[in-house]
């Protein structure tokens, strides 16, 4: 305590006046000292129990602690509101003694110096989850305006459905019924089955799930071509989705990559094809009765071939000989007219040259009531679904829809919603999670370093291997250079004529070739049998394209390697989702990656929605999202470039 010495003389009078100077501090004898002190002593233990946090919360935010008065705290106000019942009368006593010695201050200890450090800690922890919850609340609703700015006002549905209000309430109903055994199995048992493969159901009436082809009702040489390919047992989205989709259900199917979609939507069309061929015939230029819709050729040409292949078991066995046609760019139309002259029951095609033969009246979707949209979340993305709105105009009756994809975010499902009757979303794992069955290797290599880099990669497995690149060009400097080192390599992109990336998948799925270079167009949906190790020369722009290429090996049980490339060229963001993919799928994370952090890192993950809604990136939330300001960008640029020509237009 400081003392201020007193001039006057012991004049009162004096030592009042003076006692209104802020600065002036009284003596206090030392027996009055040791009294003040043992009375306030007294009170803490009176009174320690009976604080509130409320008040010490009000009391920690009104200023600087260090410069309170120690009487306005709760502990020292004894004549307030908040008296202490336990005051005896000869503490009051003490305290109009105290009063009367002249208002003299108690001894300043801090106003917390009484509350124990442990009551302190929790107050302070509340405090913070408080202000961290304002944060959630009010980063939520940021979210939701963002989400209701990109949200499409207008339903998936039909030009002619939208105007005329035609809307379907009923699913499709087909002839398929599961076995008795299936049908008696209790609700529970149907759970317990979905739980032990990690399926995640949702929607009204559910199918129940079937552990065996036999038991799914397919006919033996179907049974005996899925032997010939090494399927025995269904996976865990084939458990679910092909009895949904055999009972006439639309249905969003999300899986990882490799883990058998393709024949959840395959095998039905077939057997519905056939029991309509069955039970009246084709005639010429009718169908199609399904449509596969493919994001790639390469993808279409494959997904044909399946189900070409399960049509040609089923006529060998006797039945009715089927007619698939495959429409995609790049091939002669004549060859496929030809077919689709005689009466065809599945068309698989490619969005371009499906649209370019509906507008020309080359083929019609009359009696078409089975349509899927293979990797849909690339279709409706990036304002594509204006086009899929186009498609489904030229139905002339109620479709049973299929969507399927490895990545697809909840905005896309939402929105693919207003497509479909009464859906139910397949779902094993999170929309767009990576392999558990692929070891991830991310290395840090300089950009002039990446060439020499990959012939050191090529060493870590045996061949056949797949490498990755963004662009053209980089795929063609690199097939060059692998040939030069007499690597046997190939290579595909959109530039090359589709004789060319034909003949180039083939060589490579026969073995006749050991590497395959290509961008993005073989990354979706691919099957190549036996890929050891992918390598992405560069990482993509999008996480979404990440986990489709490295999702080329890993397949049907077996295990591979990934190797990407990274250096500062990448942008953090996407680096940011690369690190959360790699912890999620309990890959080893690069010191370089581990050190990296984001300021809404700690929210990433928010009322039960991982990673960004928008993408389904898990390095950041929707409001940080790149994707989505990219897309934004390309709006506005394409407006402002509207409005300059539709002002030069006005000028001429």
């Amino acid at each position: 305590m400081s003392l201020k010495r007193n001039l006057n003389g012991g004049n009162d009078d004096k030592q009042d006046d003076s006692s209104d100077d802020e600065n002036y501090t009284p003596y206090i004898p030392i027996k009055q000292r040791k009294k003040m002190e043992l009375m306030q002593l007294k009170r803490r233990l009176g009174q320690v129990g009976a604080i509130k946090e409320e008040e010490m919360m009000k009391t920690e935010s009104s200023g600087n602690e260090e410069e309170r008065d120690l009487s306005k705290h709760p502990l020292a106000q004894d004549s307030g509101s908040e008296k202490d019942p336990g005051d005896s009368d000869d503490n009051k006593s003490s305290k109009d003694d105290d009063e009367n010695d002249g208002g003299i201050p108690e001894q300043d200890l801090g106003p917390l110096a009484q509350v124990s450090l442990l009551d302190q800690h929790n107050v302070l922890k509340k405090k913070a989850e408080a202000r961290k919850e304002t944060a959630r609340e009010k980063m939520l609703k940021e979210e939701e305006k963002i989400l209701e700015s990109v949200k499409e006002k207008t339903a998936l549905m039909g030009v002619a459905e939208l105007a005329k209000g035609i809307e379907y309430t009923d699913p499709i109903k087909t002839g398929w019924r599961p076995p008795k055994y299936i049908l008696e199995m209790s609700e529970e048992k149907r759970e317990k089955v979905r739980k032990k493969y990690h399926i995640l159901v949702e929607g009204e009436d559910l199918p129940p799930p079937i552990k065996s082809f036999q038991g799914m009702k397919f006919p033996e040489p179907i049974i005996e071509a899925l032997k010939k390919k090494g399927i025995i047992k269904p996976s865990p989205i084939q458990i679910q989705g092909i009895p949904t989709v055999l009972s006439g259900r639309d249905m969003i199917g999300i899986a990882f990559t490799g883990s058998g979609k393709t024949l959840v939507f395959s095998l039905p069309i077939v057997m519905f094809s056939l029991e309509q061929e069955k039970k009246l015939p084709f005639v010429k230029k009718e169908g199609p009765y399904g449509l596969i819709i493919c994001p790639s050729r390469e993808l279409a040409k494959q997904t044909y071939e399946g189900v070409k292949m399960f049509g040609e078991c089923m006529e060998a066995a006797g039945f009715p000989s089927l007619r698939p046609v495959l429409c995609i760019g790049g091939m002669p139309l004549k060859e496929q007219m030809e077919i689709i002259n005689k009466g065809t029951h599945v068309m698989v095609a490619t969005p371009g040259r499906l649209m370019d033969m509906l507008d020309k009246k080359m083929v019609t979707l009359d009696v078409c009531r089975y349509l899927c949209m293979d990797e849909a979340d690339r279709m409706i993305d990036m304002g594509f679904e204006e086009d899929v709105r186009t498609i489904f105009s030229y139905f002339k009756g109620q479709r049973q829809t299929l969507l399927f994809s490895a990545t697809m975010p909840k905005k896309i499902q939402n929105f693919a919603r207003s497509a479909l009757v009464k859906p139910v979303t397949v779902n094993v794992g999170r929309a767009g999670a990576a392999s558990l069955d692929i070891v991830q290797e991310v290395e840090y290599v300089k950009q002039e370093a990446k060439m020499v880099y990959i012939l050191q990669c090529l060493r870590k497995t045996a061949p056949p291997v797949l490498i990755f690149a963004e662009k053209k060009q980089d795929v063609d400097a690199i097939h060059e250079y692998l040939l030069l080192k007499g690597v046997e390599a190939v290579a595909i992109h959109g530039g090359k004529d589709q004789e060319e990336r034909s003949r180039s998948v083939e060589e490579f799925k026969k073995g006749q070739k050991d590497v395959l270079v290509a961008t993005d167009v073989a990354s979706k949906g691919l099957d190549f049998e036996g890929i050891q190790h992918v390598i992405n020369y560069d990482m993509p722009e999008d996480i979404e394209n990440y986990v489709h290429r490295i999702g080329r090996t890993g397949r049907k049980g077996q295990r591979g390697v990934a190797t990407t490339f990274v250096n500062k060229a990448v942008d953090e963001s996407i680096l940011l989702d690369l690190k959360h993919l790699l912890i999620e799928a309990n890959q080893k994370v690069p010191a370089f990656l581990a050190t990296m952090e984001s300021e809404t890192e700690k929210y990433l993950d928010i009322e039960g929605e991982v990673g960004c809604s928008y993408c389904g990136g898990l390095g950041h939330r929707i409001a940080d999202c790149p994707k989505l300001q990219a897309m934004q960008s390309k709006q506005a640029s394409g407006i402002g470039r509207r409005d300059y020509l539709a002002h030069n237009s006005a000028d001429w």
